[in-house]
């Protein structure tokens, strides 16, 4: 599945993107290392890497859905595709190019139809993308789950690398769930609640730690 993976590796596929880096970074690794000893080792191994994010709402949105259920790979291949028929990623010609050439990407039939959907939202103005960034992440990801295609993940994603919110703790991802199990509990399973309790150290920088724990699993974000 490609999950935050993929999302990590878009600043890297969409060179046109200005870097767009969260403010709070050094001052929430220094907090982590200094209340948690599992982040005191693995935050220094990465260096300066930190979380880059990506300024278009419409277009995080779309690689998400782009991303769900695949390997990072296709993905990858799908989003290409998609880049090359459409380069300005905009919901306008994202609905101009249509059904029949979005599924020529690669996209399944059900793909299709939440990217055209995701388009109309945002052509229509069904959504209010430019009061996001004042409004609560729980709010954000209740308007973002009306569209459809967009999960809690695909919302939490955005709040994550759109919105660039410090201290969201993505339960669903896998990747999140498989670092707190081999860095915290020595590869054994690891159930929500573990989750959450061991997450309840990271407060309020929750996004940052889950970011370590990603590269954890894959230490350059490609």
């Amino acid at each position: 599945m490609a999950l935050s993976k993929d999302l990590a590796g878009a600043d890297q596929a969409l060179p046109e993107a200005p870097p767009y880096v969260p403010a709070y970074w050094a001052e929430a690794k220094a907090e982590l290392m200094g209340r948690d000893r599992i982040m005191n080792k693995l935050i220094p191994q990465f260096g300066d890497l930190q979380l880059r994010g990506h300024p278009d709402p419409f277009t995080t949105l779309a690689r998400s859905i782009v991303g769900q259920q695949v390997t990072v790979k296709a993905a990858e291949a799908a989003w290409t595709r998609l880049r090359t028929l459409s380069p300005k990623m905009t919901p306008a010609q994202i609905l101009k190019v249509g059904a029949a050439e979005l599924a020529a990407c690669g996209l399944s039939k059900r793909k299709t139809e939440y990217i055209l959907d995701l388009a109309d939202h945002f052509k229509a103005k069904r959504v209010h993308a430019d009061q996001w960034s004042q409004m609560e992440d729980e709010a954000v990801i209740a308007e973002l789950v009306q569209i459809r295609g967009i999960t809690r993940w695909t919302a939490e994603m955005f709040l994550i690398f759109n919105l660039l919110r410090p201290n969201v703790l993505p339960l669903d991802d896998p990747g999140l769930i498989q670092g707190i199990s081999q860095n915290y509990f020595s590869g054994e399973p690891v159930s929500r609640s573990d989750a959450r309790e061991v997450a309840a150290n990271w407060e309020p920088w929750r996004t940052v730690a889950t970011w370590y724990l990603w590269r954890s699993l894959d230490p350059i974000p490609v």
